[in-house]
């Protein structure tokens, strides 16, 4: 089986080495850990900081690629709901939407999926990793005032977490919306003991035991589907589409 994947740094596998004190390419990304198991190819143009729309413009490159892949995977919000915290701590009082805003991440996210499938392609979507909220706090406010960047977020913490996770319910919706299936990765950090633990210093980007708990959770959801069903996938197959809608925008 070959896949061609598009997304950002999480599906790049970059990680933060704090003993490097700098972000790396992994050599154990959950793609890596996948195709050393099992044997299939990924064709990975995922790029650090990519949102839907520098993502867009890096399909339009590789449109006719995608008829030779059984699958292309889609990887996208993380940059895309991410806040300018400078702004924040100097001027707390202004509201923001985001790189780009969760109206935008949709409409983008639907054209690229078309894009996807004129072109011959199969596209499957990915959510979301959770953030930490305490983690992701200390790392955007270095350097920052953090007493004004609390007030921006109406002195909740929890309020960074709610943010990003409109954009990965986001996701469900598109898929539900547009017929595309949707692998659900968020969902085994949620079922860990301490999620924390899986995710970097900076907050926001799975660490390698991450990477392996992705690796494992695709490997039982999709590869174990993929042998059962002859690699042919249909919508239903996938998961289940049990989901909550993207309710508030907290920080609008």
């Amino acid at each position: 089986m070959n896949i061609c994947v598009f997304g950002d740094s999480i599906a790049k596998g970059v990680v933060y080495s704090e003993e490097k004190d700098r972000y790396i390419f992994s050599r154990n990304s959950f793609l890596d850990i996948i195709s050393g198991n099992t044997g299939i190819v990924f064709r990975n143009y995922a790029k650090f900081g990519c949102t839907t729309v520098k993502g867009k413009a890096i399909i339009e490159k590789h449109l006719d690629e995608l008829a030779s892949y059984d699958y292309t995977f889609l990887e996208f919000g993380g940059n895309d709901c991410d806040l300018d915290w400078k702004a924040a701590s100097d001027h707390p009082d202004i509201p923001q939407t985001g790189q780009v805003s969760l109206d935008d991440f949709a409409h983008n996210y639907k054209e690229i999926i078309e894009m996807v499938r004129e072109s011959g392609g199969t596209p499957v979507l990915m959510s979301l990793p959770p953030l930490s909220p305490s983690k992701f706090f200390s790392w955007v406010t270095r350097g920052l005032n953090e007493f004004n960047v609390m007030s921006f977020l109406k002195n909740d913490k929890m309020n960074i977490y709610r943010w990003q996770k409109d954009y990965s319910d986001m996701i469900f919706e598109i898929g539900d919306e547009t017929d595309t299936p949707v692998l659900d990765i968020r969902r085994p950090f949620l079922e860990a003991h301490d999620q924390s633990d899986l995710i970097c210093i900076d907050g926001m980007h799975p660490n390698e035991d991450g990477h392996r708990l992705i690796a494992d959770f695709l490997t039982d959801e999709w590869v174990g589907l993929s042998k059962k069903s002859s690699n042919i996938l249909g919508w239903t197959e996938l998961l289940p589409f049990d989901f909550e809608p993207a309710g508030l925008s907290y920080l609008r």
